[in-house]
């Protein structure tokens, strides 16, 4: 797959963000375009105004270290954009992000089962493993009850990226929805740069972008990102709102699936929520009560 049309949109983006004034040079006259001009770049960069040129147009393939680190300094990227250009040029080059050539495309496997060990394993914490489509491939017990709204009654594999941008009840379950949505494309973004011959993410993109105009805007701004580590919110239609530390695990014996764990502060309302919830996907809960009124009652 030829990224030269990646590779020139994430440099204009990212040259378009920076402000003359930020590195130290000259506003000068009315600028055509937002951001540093191509010499302005080149000139920080110590490259040629020939060779960034080349460079924007996407012909990044063959790029040294020393200048896509040139590059990203010119350009201000913080960590996880300077891994992204390194993926982009790894990927002009024909090399994946494991230094390995390519393989064709072929099937997604499950997951192998002493994964599925490692999930029941975890005690009081929702966790799940997904791949770099956004697909949901094992969950354990609590995990499924929390993401019920996602899984549903089966059927179709529970995709988190379609659920945000396709699923009016994304805007319920996720009380910060626009963080969400802007999270969810940039660390599609980032996979996209990793591996470009990935079949099932460009599908995602495909569908998604002719199927949600936030998508597309989000896909345009070519921002990327981590998941890592922080604290989300939802609003579980079950127990109300629970407010989470996650953590992210790379699974490095299957390349592309990640571990992700989502606990509560010990002792907090959202821990006893968790618990909660953790009781009820195991109890059916009574016709004439929800798990929010039992958790009311049980303060009182």
């Amino acid at each position: 797959m030829d990224n030269r049309a990646e590779v020139r949109e994430f440099l204009m983006s990212r040259r378009a963000k920076i402000t003359p004034e930020r590195v130290g040079l000259p506003a000068g006259g009315a600028r055509r375009v937002p951001g540093l001009r191509r010499s302005e770049v080149a000139a920080l960069a110590g490259l040629s105004v020939e060779y960034y040129a080349k460079l924007e147009r996407g012909a990044i393939g063959g790029a040294s270290a020393s200048v896509l680190d040139a590059l990203a300094t010119a350009l201000m990227l913080d960590d996880t954009e300077r891994s992204h250009l390194v993926d982009l040029a790894r990927a002009a080059d024909g090399i994946p992000a494991s230094g390995r050539r390519r393989r064709p495309v072929s099937a997604a496997k499950p997951p192998h089962e002493t994964l599925y060990w490692v999930l029941d394993s975890i005690r009081d914490a929702v966790a799940f493993v997904r791949n770099d489509a956004q697909d949901i491939v094992a969950i354990k017990e609590l995990g499924r009850a929390f993401y019920s709204p996602i899984i549903g009654d089966g059927g179709r594999t529970p995709n988190l990226a379609r659920f945000q941008f396709l699923d009016p009840a994304s805007r319920d379950f996720y009380p910060d929805w626009e963080i969400f949505a802007q999270m969810c494309v940039g660390i599609i973004r980032n996979a996209a740069g990793k591996d470009p011959h990935d079949r099932a993410i460009q599908d995602l993109v495909g569908e998604l972008s002719t199927q949600s105009e936030t998508f597309r805007e989000l896909w345009a701004a070519h921002d990327v990102r981590t998941h890592g580590s922080g604290t989300k919110r939802f609003n579980h239609p079950v127990v109300g709102e629970l407010n989470l530390a996650y953590e992210e695990l790379s699974v490095t014996a299957e390349s592309g699936l990640a571990l992700y764990i989502y606990t509560a502060e010990p002792g907090s309302d959202s821990y006893q929520r968790l618990q909660l919830l953790a009781s009820w996907s195991t109890t059916p809960a009574p016709a004439t009560s929800s798990a929010s009124d039992s958790l009311t009652d049980e303060r009182n």
